[in-house]
């Protein structure tokens, strides 16, 4: 001992990455929640749900996997998207007890004319990065996914 007192560890929240992360996380989702929100008037998980679904039809196991939201949320989501007749469930012709998830033709015209939105909205967003910035943040964010084993999920 050298008569000192031990200084507790200390984190500064601002400077900690995990909090940054989901301090951008958050950020970016309002930035493209302009788009969904006022002009289609779908929430968070309702336009995570569109977006899944919009690519193929699958399973709302599927969906919570994928997008990392709580089950209920997307059963919420999913039930709200039913009654605005956006989507629509049917029996897996593989799996009977399984019901998938499908855009409703009501779905599809919206789904084709919020994507090009969306994607527009991306593109606007990185802007403010260089394309060498763009490229080690891809990157980086794919060595996150893959330590996170996050990279392999549906």
């Amino acid at each position: 001992m050298n008569g000192r007192p031990e200084l507790e560890p200390s984190l500064e929240l601002c400077t900690f990455v995990p909090f940054r992360l989901n301090r951008l996380a958050t950020g970016v989702s309002q930035y493209l929640a302009a788009i969904y929100q006022g002009r289609f008037g779908l929430d968070i998980p309702q336009w995570r749900v569109m977006a899944t679904v919009g690519g193929r039809a699958c399973t709302a196991q599927y969906i919570a996997a994928s997008t990392r939201m709580h089950k209920t949320r997307v059963s919420r989501a999913i039930a709200e998207l039913e009654a605005r007749d956006l989507i629509e469930r049917a029996a897996n012709e593989q799996d009977r007890r399984e019901r998938e998830v499908h855009l409703t033709k009501a779905g599809r015209r919206m789904y084709t004319e919020l994507v090009p939105l969306a994607l527009e909205r991306e593109r606007t967003l990185l802007t403010c990065l260089t394309p060498g910035q763009l490229q080690g943040f891809l990157e980086g964010l794919h060595g996150l996914e893959r330590f996170l084993r996050l990279e392999d999920q549906p």
